[in-house]
């Protein structure tokens, strides 16, 4: 099976989007676009995680249809699941699959492997005095950033580096650059951005601060 899972490139990015993103449901041409990959080779991939089980498909209707009732005047309204328009046949990870726990744990060590590039690739192009990864590195959904940077740093040379990163891992990446006096600043009026990440859970990969 896990020949079958690994066997190619698009299968591995599907696997990533949909554990990453476990309640979230998408369609085979949002799949495509996200990906950048054709649509037929979305499909297949798509198809062959279905018959495993890893996956399962939903048929949603529009926002705003309804059934009626037999037993009320009042149309009733069919909960949808966020952000879903469309009736298309949408998929979504299978929690019940007797090796989720299993596949997730894989994933995440795949994913430790390209971070320690990622990281890498970024301490080769920038003059860093504080590096820390929080957020979805720390496995903490929806915090303020996910990585911060204090220091030199050519912009537009990490600005590739993370797109590069987010096909890799399929979803996106928060990140926040600050030059040194800006970081003090902030530092010395407590600023409530800074000190959320400061405060929270983190990876520090860089901490030259000591004068701060």
């Amino acid at each position: 099976m896990l020949e079958q899972l690994f066997g190619s490139k698009t299968r591995v990015k599907l696997l990533r989007v949909f554990l990453n993103n476990p309640n979230q449901p998408y369609y085979l041409r949002e799949l495509a676009r996200k990906l950048k990959t054709q649509l037929n080779s979305v499909r297949r991939e798509v198809n062959n995680l279905e018959k495993i089980g890893i996956l399962k498909s939903v048929q949603l209707v529009p926002i705003g249809d309804s059934q009626e009732d037999p037993g009320s005047d009042k149309p009733k309204k069919k909960k949808m699941p966020p952000k879903v328009k469309g009736s298309k046949k949408y998929f979504l990870a299978d929690s019940d699959f007797i090796l989720y726990p299993e596949l997730k744990g894989l994933l995440l060590k795949a994913q430790l492997l390209l971070e320690r590039d990622f990281v890498g690739r970024i301490e080769k192009m920038a003059k860093v005095k504080l590096f820390l990864l929080t957020g979805i590195f720390v496995g903490v959904e929806g915090f303020v950033t996910d990585i911060l940077l204090v220091g030199t740093v050519n912009k537009k040379g990490l600005a590739k580096i993370v797109s590069n990163f987010e096909k890799e891992l399929g979803r996106s990446i928060n990140y926040t650059v600050m030059t040194q006096p800006e970081f003090k600043y902030r530092h010395d009026i407590t600023d409530r951005f800074l000190y959320d990440i400061l405060e929270g859970r983190k990876i520090v990969i860089v901490d030259q601060l000591t004068d701060i």
